[in-house]
């Protein structure tokens, strides 16, 4: 068995359609059919069969399957070990992060770190804070960004935490603020929950919804151009001069923050490439360094 036969099955099982499994993995079907044929006579059973609703998996199938992905995770913690012998600090980095740590943080953090570990390389997952948590846990990736607080029990950094404000390109009134028009974008569920409670505390009417977009970045440049107010991570407009900020705070007058953390496993630090990233991230001076205009 090779290492794309455990893929081979571990996407099929996700798929249960040849035509899909071939196209996530870039393979004919011809080929995909014969591998399945070879996987078939290896275990000695029949894996699959298929009918004109998909690929159906057999109990043995089914085993073997859910067996593809510890296998592959073996085979990939087995090539880092090795890789780590070499004092050097190279290899693949799995790093995991938000869509708004990637965007506005990510590319000029890895800049740096290259230029310290030139022979690193890097794959990353872009999804929510939320999923980011789960891929760590899971030791799908090495070290996890995440903007949101989960309860993580393993090692972590706080980066930086930031106001909540209400971002707009004129001064806002506060009593005005439900009639006038704001542009809502998809956040994390922790955030929205953190707004919307600020909302429910101190208005009783709902926002006037203007306009939906999909991301934070999207919705700054609404704002940026006049359309509307956002309310936002305020690092995001930090440089912006042509923006109002007004901050929320709760009762007691206190800023609403958003904190970013840095999520990992202890273990993992025995990993030189692993190491080296997570000493680089607690040393640096992040928001400054990050969010410099140089």
């Amino acid at each position: 068995m090779e290492d794309r036969d455990w893929r081979i099955l571990q996407v099929l099982y996700e798929q249960k359609n040849i035509t899909k499994t071939a196209q996530a993995l870039f393979i004919s079907q011809p080929a995909l059919t014969a591998r399945l044929r070879y996987i078939e006579e290896y275990f000695g059973v029949k894996i699959v069969y298929r009918t004109s609703k998909g690929v159906h998996f057999t109990p043995q199938g089914e085993y073997v399957a859910k067996a593809a992905s510890e296998m592959l995770l073996n085979l990939r913690n087995i090539r880092e070990k090795v890789t780590d012998m070499n004092s050097t600090v190279a290899g693949t980095l799995r790093l995991g992060a938000s869509s708004y740590f990637t965007m506005y943080m990510l590319p000029r953090l890895l800049t740096f770190f290259k230029k310290e570990y030139p022979h690193v390389e890097y794959k990353v997952t872009t999804t929510w804070s939320r999923d980011i948590f789960n891929l760590v846990h899971n030791q799908d990736i090495h070290v996890g960004f995440v903007s949101s607080d989960y309860g993580w029990q393993g090692a972590q950094h706080m980066l930086f935490e930031e106001p909540i404000c209400i971002a707009s390109t004129d001064a806002i009134d506060l009593d005005q603020l439900p009639r006038l028009p704001r542009i809502n974008y998809q956040s994390d569920a922790l955030i929205k929950a953190l707004v919307d409670k600020w909302w429910r505390e101190n208005f009783s009417e709902p926002p006037t919804i203007s306009m939906e977009v999909d991301k934070l970045s999207t919705c700054k440049e609404m704002v940026v151009n006049g359309l509307g107010y956002g309310i936002m991570p305020s690092m995001i407009v930090k440089n912006n001069e042509n923006i109002h900020k007004t901050i929320l705070t709760d009762k007691e007058g206190r800023p609403l923050l958003r904190r970013t953390w840095m999520l990992y496993h202890e273990d993992m630090l025995e990993m030189n490439v692993v190491s080296a990233f997570v000493r680089f991230v607690r040393e640096m001076d992040f928001p400054n360094v990050i969010f410099s205009r140089k």
